[in-house]
């Protein structure tokens, strides 16, 4: 009950009618547009080049070590930045294929990491008895996640 008072005493957690909350802008995507390779992409932030805003100018240029996991990370990366521009741009058969060829190595590369390193979450399918997706090694245990 104090807390309601506190609240109508100093109008916490209202805001003023019609306030903007925010002004974004982002810029219009053309039909057919260049794109990064992907794992140049999931560095920058976006596959494409008329997408990328770098904050105060600084480029994310940094190289991550090409393992197995970077690389699912950068197919899943990838089929989400196409599915996000086939929304809009449904007819650019190029970006169609690119995004079907893309969940078909995701795809593969699911089966192969969860036969080698075990699944990738709880939704991949598991045949043990136990529930033990979440086994060691944690992803931010980075030694023991080093790929030999």
């Amino acid at each position: 009950m104090e807390d309601l008072k506190k609240q109508e005493q100093y109008g916490l957690g209202k805001l003023p009618a019609m306030a903007p909350l925010s002004n974004p802008y982002v810029p219009f995507q053309l039909e057919n547009p260049p794109q990064y390779e992907a794992a140049k992409g999931l560095v920058r932030g976006t596959l494409f080049p008329g997408l990328e805003l770098p904050f105060m100018g600084m480029v994310n240029t940094g190289t991550p070590e090409q393992t197995t996991k970077f690389q699912m990370q950068t197919l899943a990366f990838a089929v989400q930045e196409l599915a996000l521009y086939l929304d809009t741009h449904p007819n650019d058969r190029e970006a169609l294929e690119t995004y079907r060829k893309y969940q078909k190595l995701y795809h593969d590369g699911l089966a192969a990491y969860g036969d080698k390193y075990g699944p990738m979450s709880h939704c991949a399918p598991s045949s043990g008895k136990d529930y033990n997706w979440l086994n060691d090694p944690w992803p931010w245990e980075y030694a023991a996640n080093k790929e030999g």
